[in-house]
């Protein structure tokens, strides 16, 4: 029996819809991916937009309006009054230059180098960004930034250098921020003048002038491209350290160039072949003079203000002559190594050996057991380390290390064990050792000095030190360091004497023991000499004689003369005030001095004489001792030279005037002297008052720097006299009486006297009886 076959009824037949055919497994997985893609760049979009709308709405982030005040941290220069360069006040060494003195190559040589679409671009490199972001995923750090010049001017001028997202959101909102509101050579002008370019070196003029010599606007093409280079690695790529590497930069630089057509592929090629020529620096007086640019320093902040002073970025000339300050120095190095030679500073006080040493060891570990800083103890040497430049020392209680090494006590550079061995005695110092607390022994720092010397008609002053050593931010014993300055005051008390009209050079002052209300002035020799002219007392530095003049014209009148003349410390209200027992400052003395000087008038110190363009306007020198008083004065104070303390300056062989001065205990020696075109204050002393050794008078002490000093500043110079003013005249006069010399007098001597003042009696011929003296012989012949 056949089967019979029945045929299914289609879809289509029955009416259902159509089945669909079942999509590849991969089309399927591509959709997917797609969706998901497409939501995660919506969900990316609303987060991107959502942290920048977070982070640009932050209070804290920069205003751009700040860009057109552009007040970077910039350099100040102070130059010596021959404009050489002697110092710098710099957070970062920079100096601003306008748009229009950047050279148009160098421009062009940085958009080649840094940021080819620079002026296509709104601020952002998104290819670039782009490019980076993959490399920074690959590296799994910030490797790159993929930043335009608009985002490092953004990152250099308002944001942290910490690579941060956060940070990145606000350079790309600030950079499309900064490209609205400046010019394209805006923004390059603010690039150019902030980005560093190593050996810090901020801004292209600065660059320039280390590593070329020159301006930015006189440098070519090979400079530009070689400066062009240098942002993306300044340290990696220099021509001072690296010049292969800087080389190869460089050549990249041209071609980059030639391919934006800047240049020509020919010019690139031959300019790639040209060796590098950097500039070796030689900077003969930069630091030479640090007193003087820490005091510049320290006047520019008081004026300006410190926040001010970082960007002030102006070029200071200093009144300092650079050469003067060096021969200034060098004269009181010299000085102070004499005096160490003749006093043994640093030296073993005495060799111990056997019992001797075992008891003084002994000794030292009953007696000193604490230690405090400042004061000096005694130690003996147990060792000596030539290879440390140290010694190890037995101080009782404890050992400790000394560094022998200053060169000041050993400038012939002798090793330790040619000065010291195991056994010798020691006097030492204690300090408080840096930052740790613990007490630290050092030797004595020895006797220091000041030279001060500056230009009585101007008051500028050429040449400053404080010290053997000066480093910034020391103490300036010539501004600071108030001394007691012993006879050296003794001018003042002569120039109120002659002022008052009551005495004269030749006046007649008993040189002899006196009493003043228990106070009894001793001279320095404790020798009387009887009857004395003032000329030759005050050459000879006469204590009693001194004194007696106070007491006649009162204290008081001293003072406001020493103020008047320059001394604005305050002064003692005794009549020890003519021996120089109330301190003053080295700078104070030779202002004072200035004024004798410069025929009575008051000068202003100046330090500073011009800024930028603009001169330093100066100061009027108001008249304060009549010209006649000063002309004087100062002739008394040549005697002291040719006759008296201060004989030494002699050797100079021109006019000169000036006074010693020592304090009791030899604790302060002093000269101050002058010619008609310098005047020169030399102090020395320790800092912590103490002898500096017996007969250490101003004239060994102090001279003997000044004389060194002023034979090197008066080189050349023309020896000149001291002009004598209205108002002077000159006569012959008897040396023991101080009258007016009888005609044909042999030892009869010319006297200066202010118009007025001179004697109008003769002195008696050796056969004439004074009728004041007959019965001075106890009866009538």
């Amino acid at each position: 029996m056949a089967r019979s076959s029945t045929s299914r009824p289609s879809r289509l037949q029955t009416g259902a819809p159509p089945k669909r055919k079942k999509r590849p497994w991969w089309l399927r997985l591509l959709g997917w991916l797609v969706f998901l893609g497409t939501v995660g760049v919506l969900l990316g979009g609303i987060g991107l937009a959502g942290l920048f709308y977070f982070y640009g709405s932050d209070p804290q982030l920069p205003r751009i309006s700040s860009a057109h005040d552009y007040q970077p941290k910039t350099t100040t220069r102070i130059f010596d009054r021959k404009r050489r360069l002697i110092g710098e006040i710099s957070a970062e060494r920079r100096t601003v230059v306008p748009f229009r003195k950047i050279p148009k190559l160098l421009v062009q040589a940085v958009v080649a180098a840094e940021d080819a679409e620079f002026f296509e671009h709104r601020g952002l490199d998104y290819f670039g960004m782009l490019r980076a972001f993959f490399a920074n995923l690959r590296a799994g750090r910030f490797a790159q930034g993929g930043s335009t010049i608009t985002q490092q001017v953004i990152k250099t001028l308002f944001l942290s250098p910490k690579r941060t997202i956060k940070r990145k959101m606000q350079e790309v909102i600030l950079a499309r921020q900064l490209e609205s509101q400046l010019s394209k050579q805006e923004i390059l002008y603010l690039y150019l003048n902030q980005i560093y370019f190593g050996h810090g070196r901020y801004g292209v003029q600065e660059a320039s002038r280390f590593y070329f010599g020159k301006d930015v606007d006189q440098i070519g093409l090979a400079e530009c491209a070689m400066l062009a280079g240098l942002p993306q690695s300044p340290e990696r790529l220099s021509p001072v350290k690296h010049p292969q590497r800087a080389k190869r930069r460089q050549a990249y630089v041209l071609q980059q160039m030639a391919k934006a057509k800047a240049v020509s592929a020919a010019t690139a090629r031959r300019v790639e072949r040209q060796p590098i020529r950097i500039v070796r620096h030689r900077r003969d007086f930069y630091g030479a003079a640090p007193e003087v640019t820490d005091l510049i320093r320290s006047k520019l902040a008081e004026a300006h203000g410190e926040t001010k002073l970082a960007t002030l970025g102006v070029d200071v000339r200093a009144s300092v002559d650079v050469e003067l300050q060096i021969a200034a120095r060098e004269a009181l190095r010299e000085g102070l190594r004499a005096l160490d030679r003749r006093q043994g500073y640093r030296k073993a006080l005495r060799r111990l050996r056997g019992r001797r040493l075992k008891r003084i060891r002994a000794k030292l570990a009953r007696k000193q057991r604490r230690y405090r800083p400042g004061r000096s103890y005694r130690g003996v040497v147990l060792s000596v380390d030539d290879r440390a430049q140290q010694l190890e020392v037995d101080l009782g209680a404890q050992r400790a290390k000394v560094s022998v090494a200053d060169e000041r006590y050993n400038p012939q550079g002798h090793a330790p064990s040619k000065r010291f061995r195991s056994g010798d005695l020691l006097r030492l110092r204690a300090r408080r050792g840096a930052g740790t607390g613990t007490i630290a022994f050092v030797f004595d720092p020895g006797p220091q000095a000041v030279l001060v010397a500056l230009d009585p008609r101007s008051g500028e002053v050429l040449a400053l030190v404080s010290g053997y050593d000066y480093h910034p931010g020391d103490f300036n014993r010539a501004l600071r360091g108030a001394r007691q300055p012993g006879s050296s005051f003794k001018p003042f008390v002569y120039a109120t004497a002659l002022a008052s009209g009551t005495y004269t050079a030749a006046s007649i002052v008993d040189d002899a023991p006196v009493v003043f209300g228990g106070w009894s002035p001793k001279n320095f020799d404790k020798r009387y000499r009887g009857p004395l002219r003032l000329r030759i007392a005050l050459a000879h530095s006469v204590n009693t004689v001194a004194a007696r003049l106070i007491h006649s014209t009162g204290v008081e009148p001293v003072r406001q003369l020493a103020g008047r003349l320059g001394i604005s410390t305050t002064l003692g209200k005794d009549l020890s005030l003519a021996l120089g027992t109330s301190s003053v400052l080295p700078l104070e003395l030779a202002t004072a001095y200035a004024a004798i000087a410069n025929g009575g008038r008051r000068i202003t110190p100046t330090f500073i004489l011009s800024m930028g363009k603009q001169r330093v306007k100066r100061p009027a020198a108001p008249q304060v001792l009549r010209p006649a008083v000063a002309y004087v004065l100062a002739s008394m104070m040549q005697s002291v030279v040719r006759e008296g303390t201060a004989r030494r300056a002699r050797r100079l062989g021109r006019p000169v005037a000036g006074k010693t001065g020592t304090t009791n205990n030899y604790k302060d020696a002093w000269f101050a002297g002058f010619t008609p075109q310098l005047v020169t204050v030399v102090w020395v002393g320790f800092d912590r008052p103490r002898p500096l050794g017996r007969q250490e008078t101003g004239g060994r002490a102090a001279l003997p720097i000044w004389i060194r000093f002023m034979r090197r500043a008066l080189r050349g110079k023309p020896k000149l006299p001291f002009r004598q003013p209205a108002g002077v005249v000159v006569q012959r006069i008897d040396p023991k009486s101080g009258l007016l010399a009888p005609v044909g007098a042999a030892d009869a001597v010319e006297e200066v006297f202010v118009s007025g003042t001179e004697p109008n009696k003769t002195a008696p011929t050796p056969d004439q009886v004074d009728p004041s003296t007959i019965l001075m012989g106890g009866g009538v012949p």
